[in-house]
C-alpha cells in the first residue's frame, strides 16, 4: 500500500460528517473535456479525439462499465479519488522533490545581531511549534469552513494532523506515505540539520517539556557540536535531494550497516527538522530567499542541510533568511498557510519565555546521528551533490511585487480577484508565446471528507477569445467588446471553479476512469493513450493563489521542462507573484514572462476604468462572487498548491 493509514483515528468526527466526493456523470465529463481542449489542439487532432470520446462514451460501451466499477468503488470508500489522485500526483513521480514538488513558504527577513540571536529566533519558532503541534494532538484546533459560494461548509480537517507525523518513504517505483500513530511518544524530538550535519534535540527530559530557554541550551551546544571538524560526518541529506529511485537505491545500500539504519529510523519518526544555516554569501533579496528555501543553493551553501523527505522543515539562517519548505504529499497549501501563518502571529504576538519558567536542571548533551561510509556511498553523494547542482543551475525564479494596483481594485469592479489574475496569467502567456496551453489551478475539494484538490483548467475558449482580443484583434475591436470578452473570460473561470470545488470537475474523474482500467488489466481505452489526453496532462502553466495574513509569500518550481511554476498572493494594494521556469528551456523565461504579466495587467485596469462601471447583464456570476469574496479570500476558492 502506498499509504500505511485508511482508517480514520477516533477523535477526527468532523470528517465523518461529510460528505463522498460525488463521482460526476460520464456524459459531463466527456463534454467538458472535449470543451476543454478544443481550443488547445489543431482541429485535425480535436476531430480525432472527438471520434474516441464518442466512442468511449457510447451505450454498453468501455466507459460505460468503468464508470459503473467506479461507482462500486466510491460506495465500498471513504473516499474514492484519494489513494489514485495521491499516487498519480507526487507518491508514482519520479523526480528530485527540491523545486519539482516540494513547495517553500518564506519569512520575512530577520535582523539578526549575531548567531546567538538567531538560535533565540529558532527557540521561540520550535516552541510555537510544539504549541501548534498540542493544539492538533488535543482536537482543538477550530474547523475551517468555506466562504463565499457555499458559505458555511465545513471543511475537512484531516490534512492538519498530518502536519508532523508523516513521513514521505522513497521507493524504486513508488513511495510510500508513511503515518505515524498521532501522540506517540517515540516523537517527542525534533532533528537539528547544522553544517550537513544531523542531531536528536529531545523535547522531553526526565517527563519534563522542555522550556524555550532550555531548547536554546540545547541548540547552542548543537551548534558548538557541529564545529568540530573531527567528528564531521558525510553531507547525508544530499541523498534526499536526487530523484526518487535514485534514493531508494542509496537507502537501500545505507540500511545494510546497523548504524545507518539507526540513524534513517530517528530522523523518519521525528516532529519536523530545523535546519540551521550559516549565511549564504547571496545578496538578500526576495528572489534569493525563496531560491535558498527551494533548494538551499546547491551543496556549495545550504542544499545538503536538509532532509527533503520531511513534511516540515524549518529553516533560519544566521543571516537572517528563514522559512520553511515541505514535502508535499501529506497536506495542501492551506495547512502550510494556517500553520505558518499561526507560527508568525506567535513569533511576534507572544513575548519570548527566556528565563521565566523552570527549565530541566540536567540537560543531557543533545546527539549527533552517525553515519556509516563506503567507497560507494561516497560515489552516491557525489552523484547526489551533482545532481542538485545543476536542478539549482537550472531554476530561472522572478519574485515579482505588482505595485500598480491590488486585489482592492479588482474587487470594485465586482470581479473575482483570482478568476481575473487567472485571466491575466493566460494574457501574459499569450504574449510570449501566441498560443495557450493546459493549465493547472488548484482547487481544493475539502468540503468532502478527506478531500484534497482537483484542477481548474483556466485555459478556457472564452479566455482564448479575450486574449486575442487585447494582442492580435486589438486595433479592429471597439473597448465593449473587449470588456465584455473579459468578462465572459471571468465568468467562465468562476464557473469552472464551482464545478471543480464542488467535486465535478474533469481531471480526478477521468483519473479514476484510467485506474479502473488499469485495476481491471484490460487494454488501456484510446481516450487515456491519445495525443490529446497527453497533452491535457502536461500542465505547462501551473498556478496557485496562495494568499497570507501576515508578510510572507509562497513559492515552487514548473512541473514539466517547458513550462512555467506561478504561485501569487493577492494583497489589497499590490499582487505578488512567485514564477519559476528552467534555464534550460527555450521556450521560457521567468523575467519575459512577469513583463507580459505586468503590460497585461496594467492594460486590463486600464480597459475596466474606460468602461466606467461593470456590465451587470455580462456579469451575474463574477460579481456574485466577488460580493460573497469582501473578506478573507482564501475561503471562498480554497485555491491552494
Amino acid at each position: 500500500m502506498p499509504i500505511l493509514e485508511r482508517e480514520p483515528p477516533k477523535g477526527r468526527r468532523e470528517s465523518y460528517v461529510l460528505p463522498k466526493v460525488p463521482v460526476p456523470p460520464l456524459k459531463q465529463t466527456l463534454d467538458m473535456y472535449l470543451s476543454c481542449m478544443k481550443h488547445l489542439v489543431k482541429e485535425e487532432q480535436y476531430q480525432k479525439t472527438k471520434a474516441i470520446v464518442v466512442k468511449f462514451g457510447e451505450p454498453g460501451g468501455t466507459g460505460e462499465l468503468l464508470q459503473k466499477k467506479l461507482l462500486e468503488r466510491s460506495d465500498k470508500t471513504y473516499n474514492w479519488v484519494y489513494d489514485y489522485w495521491l499516487e498519480d500526483m507526487y507518491l508514482n513521480q519520479r523526480l528530485a522533490l527540491p523545486v519539482n514538488s516540494n513547495p517553500a513558504m518564506v519569512f520575512p527577513k530577520q535582523n539578526f545581531k549575531d548567531r546567538k540571536d538567531s538560535l533565540r529566533f529558532a527557540a521561540h519558532l520550535i516552541t510555537g511549534v510544539l504549541e501548534y503541534k498540542e493544539r492538533i494532538d488535543t482536537r482543538v484546533l477550530p474547523v475551517d469552513f468555506a466562504r463565499g459560494q457555499l458559505a458555511g461548509t465545513p471543511l475537512c480537517m484531516k490534512q492538519y494532523y498530518r502536519l508532523f507525523n508523516t513521513y514521505r518513504l522513497p521507493g524504486h517505483k513508488r513511495d510510500t506515505l508513511v503515518i505515524h500513530k498521532p501522540g506517540s511518544t517515540e516523537q517527542e524530538y525534533i532533528i537539528v540539520a547544522c553544517k550537513n550535519q544531523f542531531f536528536v534535540l529531545d523535547l522531553v527530559v526526565n517527563k519534563k517539556k522542555l522550556k524555550e530557554m532550555d531548547i536554546l541550551t540545547q541548540l547552542e551546544k548543537i551548534v558548538k557540536m557541529a564545529e568540530n571538524s573531527e567528528e564531521r560526518q558525510p553531507p547525508f541529506g544530499l541523498l534526499t535531494s536526487d530523484g526518487r529511485t535514485e534514493w531508494a537505491q542509496a537507502r537501500e545500500v545505507l540500511i545494510k550497516d546497523s548504524v545507518n539504519r539507526e540513524s534513517l529510523a530517528v530522523i523518519e519518526k521525528c516532529l519536523c527538522v530545523l535546519c540551521l544555516d550559516n549565511p549564504s554569501g547571496m545578496e538578500v533579496g526576495d528572489t534569493s530567499r525563496a531560491l535558498l528555501m527551494l533548494h538551499g543553493g546547491g551543496h556549495e551553501k545550504m542544499g545538503a542541510n536538509r532532509w527533503y523527505d520531511k513534511p516540515m522543515q524549518f529553516i533560519v539562517g544566521e543571516d537572517g533568511v528563514c522559512g520553511t519548505v515541505c514535502e508535499h504529499s501529506p497536506f495542501e497549501g492551506i495547512v502550510l498557510v494556517a500553520c505558518t501563518e499561526y507560527l508568525m502571529k506567535f513569533m511576534t504576538g507572544s513575548p519570548s519565555k527566556m528565563g521565566r519558567a523552570t527549565s530541566v536542571s540536567e540537560l543531557p548533551t543533545p546527539a549527533r546521528l552517525l553515519w556509516k561510509t563506503t567507497p560507494h556511498i561516497q560515489g552516491l553523494l557525489k552523484a547526489s551533490a551533482e545532481r542538485l547542482q545543476r536542478l539549482v543551475r537550472d531554476l530561472d525564479m522572478d519574485v515579482h511585487k505588482f505595485e500598480v494596483y491590488g486585489k482592492e481594485f479588482i474587487k470594485k469592479q465586482k470581479m473575482s480577484p483570482d478568476a481575473y489574475i487567472q485571466v491575466a496569467l493566460q494574457l501574459a502567456f499569450y504574449r510570449c508565446n501566441g498560443r495557450l496551453v493546459s493549465t493547472y489551478e488548484s482547487a481544493s475539494i475539502r468540503r468532502f471528507h478527506e478531500g484534497r484538490v482537483d484542477n481548474i483548467r483556466s485555459a478556457t475558449s472564452e479566455a482564448l477569445a479575450f486574449v486575442k482580443a487585447m494582442t492580435d484583434q486589438k486595433a479592429s475591436l471597439s473597448d465593449s467588446e473587449k470588456m465584455k470578452r473579459l468578462w465572459d473570460a471571468i465568468n467562465a473561470q468562476t464557473n469552472y471553479t464551482i464545478t471543480a470545488i464542488t467535486g465535478l470537475g474533469i481531471d480526478n474523474h477521468l483519473l479514476g476512469l484510467r485506474e479502473i482500467a488499469q485495476e481491471l488489466k484490460m487494454e488501456m481505452p484510446e481516450i487515456f493513450t491519445d495525443e490529446t489526453y497527453v497533452a491535457s496532462n502536461q500542465f505547462i502553466l501551473s498556478t496557485s493563489q496562495v494568499p497570507t495574513t501576515v508578510e510572507m509569500f509562497c513559492c515552487y518550481g514548473p512541473v514539466v521542462p517547458n513550462g512555467y511554476g506561478c504561485c501569487y498572493n493577492p494583497q489589497s494594494d499590490h499582487l505578488l507573484f512567485s514564477v519559476t521556469s528552467f534555464h534550460g528551456s527555450t521556450e521560457t523565461c521567468s523575467a519575459v514572462f512577469i513583463k507580459a504579466l505586468d503590460e497585461g495587467l496594467v492594460e486590463m485596469r486600464d480597459l475596466c476604468r474606460k468602461s466606467n462601471k461593470p456590465q451587470s447583464s455580462a456579469a451575474p456570476a463574477a460579481s456574485k462572487v466577488a460580493e460573497n469574496n469582501q473578506g478573507d479570500d482564501r475561503h471562498f476558492n480554497v485555491l491552494y498548491f
